[in-house]
């Protein structure tokens, strides 16, 4: 599978890290397919968002004002996108997207709510929505996630959930930038009682994290596996990525900013250069300082992440299965 140039986000900023520059194995269709989208039960701001994008080719927008009438429209028809608002729905909001999953499994479907909630997020995961958005949400995220989905050739199934306890999460995903990007929304929608900036710098770290790991450890081999937990305690939010790689010892790692001497702190660029390797090298040392705390085992194919909570909380309720 041919390899395009890849754009991620921050679904909190809305900005490129234009950190790690990664090859996504992501296809953007050239053929002039009809790309059909289908809004489900989705507000003006939602439709207003979507309606003002520009598109390519013939792509239209189809809506379903209540569940009846998109689940008829589901059944009788392909779509290549489902917006599916479920604000106000509760638990039926779960079954709803189970029941489409039912009629159409490979059908992606993008998940608004009005507001996050951890229990529905790991649901959603399991029913393996295509991402997952809590108002208010950055209307630019929400685009590039549409444009990201309608391009996409991947496998819904990419992401598997392993453990799905809210203070313990264990996932399995293919080594490809788009999913580990689905992945990380996800996960990003599950720090919601962290401050916004907090929130997004754990996010950042992550990413930055799990793309080196697609990047070096599994040489951006999708047919490669990654694990992520995440783990919750009153005290501190754990997350814990484990590649496939050889690993690496971090006082070998010369073409990297977190080797630079603090009297050149940009060092490391000369030494990429004379080995032909792309701009960059910065992504540890940026992800250890938005954690409070960064290690890896000695192999160097593991690491963790800690974040502590200023204050201490109860852990999430437990009881997914």
């Amino acid at each position: 599978m041919q390899s395009t140039p890849y754009l991620h986000f921050s679904a909190g900023t809305g900005f490129a890290f234009g950190v790690h520059a990664v090859l996504s194995s992501t296809r953007v269709s050239t053929s002039p397919e009809k790309k059909t989208i289908l809004l489900m039960a989705a507000g003006p701001e939602m439709e207003t968002l979507i309606a003002g994008m520009p598109r390519t080719g013939n792509s239209t927008l189809e809506h379903a004002s209540g569940t009846a009438a998109g689940l008829a429209r589901i059944e009788a028809s392909a779509f290549d996108l489902l917006v599916l608002d479920i604000t106000g729905l509760g638990a039926g909001g779960v079954a709803l997207l189970h029941r489409i999953r039912q009629m159409r499994p490979g059908l992606r479907v993008l998940v608004v709510a009005g507001e996050t909630d951890p229990a529905t997020v790991i649901h959603c995961l399991r029913e393996q929505a295509y991402g997952y958005f809590s108002k208010p949400y950055l209307k630019s995220a929400v685009e590039q996630f549409i444009r990201q989905a309608l391009a996409s050739h991947a496998r819904l199934d990419e992401i598997e959930v392993l453990s799905a306890r809210p203070e313990w999460i264990a996932i399995r995903i293919c080594c490809r930038p788009e999913t580990a990007e689905r992945l990380i929304q996800f996960l990003r929608e599950m720090a919601i009682d962290l401050p916004p900036g907090e929130r997004e710098d754990l996010a950042t770290a992550l990413h930055e994290v799990i793309m080196n790991s697609i990047e070096h450890g599994a040489n951006s081999d999708p047919g490669k596996e990654l694990r992520v937990a995440c783990l919750r305690s009153s005290r501190s939010i754990i997350y814990h990525v484990e590649d496939p790689g050889p690993g690496f010892k971090l006082d070998e790692l010369l073409h990297a900013a977190i080797s630079n001497d603090p009297d050149s702190p940009a060092g490391h660029l000369a030494i990429r250069t004379e080995r032909g390797i792309r701009p960059g090298g910065f992504g540890i040392l940026m992800a250890r300082n938005l954690v409070d705390e960064l290690i890896y085992n000695e192999k160097g194919n593991e690491v963790v992440l800690i974040k502590y909570l200023k204050e201490s909380q109860p852990s999430p309720e437990a009881g997914l299965s």
